[in-house]
């Protein structure tokens, strides 16, 4: 029982009871970063400030839940808080184009020969 640690306070208080972000939809995937010309929240939670210490650089949703220890659907909700209110950005997440397939062969017949 030594591995199990409770916190003190729920996560769905942390949200005030919301499991839903109220307007952004925000993917694990999703890149933040915090606006450098917008003013800090007046009265952050405790989670708003970790959040936005943590996206100073751009970090994705998924990384900062894992940095935050929280749920991925409760760092939605804080982080669409933090976008309603101009403090953090979304960048979409670059497209992965893969290489010409002339390439992996050409690296495949390189293993291959090793």
């Amino acid at each position: 029982m030594d591995d199990y640690r409770d916190h003190p306070v729920r996560q769905y208080v942390l949200t005030s009871g919301r499991a839903h972000p109220s307007r952004n939809t925000i993917r694990p995937e999703t890149l933040l970063v915090v606006d450098p010309d917008a003013p800090r929240p007046i009265a952050p939670t405790s989670q708003q400030k970790a959040l936005l210490e943590l996206c100073g650089g751009m970090l994705s949703l998924a990384e900062a839940a894992a940095h935050l220890r929280l749920p991925v659907s409760l760092v939605v909700v804080i982080a669409s808080d933090l976008v309603d209110t101009g403090h953090l950005q979304i960048r979409a997440a670059p497209r992965y184009t893969p290489p010409p397939v002339e390439l992996l062969e050409k690296v495949l017949d390189g293993l291959r020969k090793l």
